[in-house]
């Protein structure tokens, strides 16, 4: 079991940084036109969006929760709130980018379907939109107009339980849709992307722009390693325990891995900075930059 002093200390570390990086990578996405024309920086901008609204709502709000040892009395209006933002848009977050594993094969490999308005309407824009409204109109529903009355938890950091848990049926497409069919497309295209390009750029006959198509590549590729490694081993437990698994086999293992999860929203910008070499250029110009302004001695 983590303390509550180890967990307000990991995430306050990472959580400043974190909010700067964000408004780093956002401001540039925005505003420079290459960068904001690029259809496959469209999924990077709504999931930084999502993860800086997280970040100064949700986490604040569990800084304050673990320093003051989960001593806190909370209306039934933020706890709806709370859960929303806590599990409605980590959810909206990853469909989307499940979405963006789809969508690079055809960006790289079959870009004549995005050559005109109409084609990148239907096959770029559309599912966007549909998808993320289709995710934040499906948790609102059931966060804020729920059909039975929900159990409210005060001492719990998640200080509600959902009513319409208890429904299987939705409790089962809501899993399997929402967590374990995202995860394995992040798992199956990132991987199929890689062997992909990779035989792509060594056929003879066919060779692939691998300069032009290089960052696409890297970049999704950095993001999704990120999912894999703190979200997907809590959707393997939850599958787990789906086919029959016993919840007290490994409880404590499911318990890390739900703190860790936390932690893939807060390393994203980071990533983003990393695999793209435009922002990557401008960051480190920067630092260096304040190197040279604390180098220079007053005379």
């Amino acid at each position: 079991m983590i303390s509550y002093t180890a967990i307000f200390w990991s995430f306050l570390i990472f959580l400043i940084p974190s909010i700067i990086c964000s408004l780093f990578v956002l401001y540039h996405l925005l505003f420079d036109r290459t960068l904001r024309h690029g259809l496959h920086n469209h999924v990077i901008i709504i999931v930084l969006i999502i993860g800086l609204i997280c970040d100064v709502t949700l986490y604040p709000w569990m800084l304050y929760y673990y320093r003051y040892d989960g001593k806190w009395n909370r209306s039934p209006v933020f706890c709806i709130i709370w859960v929303f933002i806590d599990w409605g848009l980590y959810i909206t977050h990853t469909v989307l980018f499940s979405w963006a594993t789809i969508e690079r094969h055809i960006l790289i490999f079959h870009d004549q379907w995005v050559s005109t308005k109409i084609k990148r309407f239907f096959v770029h824009y559309l599912p966007l939109i549909a998808l993320l409204f289709y995710c934040l109109i499906f948790y609102l529903v059931l966060d804020f107009f729920p059909s039975c009355e929900n159990l409210f938890l005060d001492f719990n950091i998640i200080c509600v339980y959902l009513c319409v848990r208890q429904i299987y049926a939705l409790t089962m497409w809501e899993t399997i849709g929402h967590q374990i069919i995202p995860v394995l497309t992040i798992l199956i295209f990132s991987i199929a992307l890689f062997m992909r390009v990779l035989w792509q750029k060594h056929r003879v006959n066919q060779p692939i722009q691998w300069r032009k198509y290089r960052k696409m590549t890297i970049q999704l590729l950095s993001i999704s390693f990120l999912y894999l490694i703190f979200f997907f081993p809590a959707t393997f437990m939850t599958l787990m325990y789906m086919c029959g698994l016993s919840y007290e086999i490994g409880a404590d293992f499911y318990e890390y891995t739900n703190f860790f999860s936390y932690y893939m929203i807060l390393l994203l910008p980071f990533v983003c900075v990393l695999s793209l070499p435009e922002l990557r250029t401008k960051s480190m110009n920067i630092l260096h930059l304040r190197r040279q302004v604390r180098h220079i001695v007053p005379t």
